[in-house]
């Protein structure tokens, strides 16, 4: 065996739902190597290359995470909306239309109290 083979970083597939994937992942974008990377990642698809490979399953990870399955928890889905307060005795609910002396009509819209 090889001293080289040694030394060298383990390779591993792409795994997305790895937290440290991902962060390694992050790691080479921001800084443009792989260099700080203390592993290989190998694309499991043949017909792309590995960046492009990684860009589409964190992307398909990041619309999961968003609108997938239901798992992640919205806070507006997650609370029930409040009964709307009924109005309060002379106060306007509704648009109104008004005839006046001149004997046009006009609309008017509720005032907010």
């Amino acid at each position: 065996m090889s001293i080289l083979f040694r030394g060298s970083r383990p390779i591993v597939a792409f795994d997305v739902d790895n937290p440290d994937h991902r962060r390694w992942y992050s790691e080479f974008v921001k800084y443009k190597t792989w260099g700080r990377c203390p592993v290989r990642f190998m694309a499991e698809a043949l017909d792309q290359d590995l960046v492009s490979y990684i860009n589409d399953k964190m992307l398909a990870y990041y619309i999961r995470q968003e609108f997938g399955n239901g798992s992640r928890k919205d806070k507006n889905t997650t609370q029930k909306s409040k009964p709307r307060a009924k109005s309060a005795p002379g106060t306007v609910s509704k648009r109104h239309t008004v005839q006046t002396q001149g004997g046009k009509r006009t609309t008017t819209l509720p005032t907010q109290a």
